[in-house]
């Protein structure tokens, strides 16, 4: 009788605890969306010569959700990885070279030469 008592005490708590966790966890992922949307607004929108290093893809759920990446090297050799649409992802080939148009971390346009 105790033990049953007990367990009966706990599922509302740990049932709270879930619900917090899973709150909080969107709570996050909502307010790091809007900081990242902001930084970019608030960069400059950059236009350089760029090249195609390679592309990657990262599938999520049970092949449900796509999330597409292309590695841009600029003049000075840096390197930056921009997500991308799948419709742009599909018009860039690797080796590719051509003009980065991106604003902080957001791809804008890659006009190839």
């Amino acid at each position: 009788m105790f033990f049953e008592d007990m367990i009966f005490s706990f599922v509302p708590i740990f049932i709270a605890i879930i619900g917090i966790f899973v709150f909080g966890t969107i709570i996050f992922i909502l307010f790091s969306s809007i900081k990242k949307g902001i930084k970019n607004n608030n960069s400059p929108r950059l236009t350089v010569p760029a090249e195609v290093i390679s592309k990657r893809t990262h599938v999520q759920g049970d092949h449900s959700y796509t999330t597409y990446y292309v590695t841009f090297e600029v003049q000075s050799g840096d390197r930056l990885e921009l997500q991308l649409n799948g419709s742009d992802f599909g018009m860039l080939a690797e080796k590719d070279i051509g003009i980065l148009s991106f604003q902080g971390t957001r791809y804008v346009s890659f006009e190839r030469q």
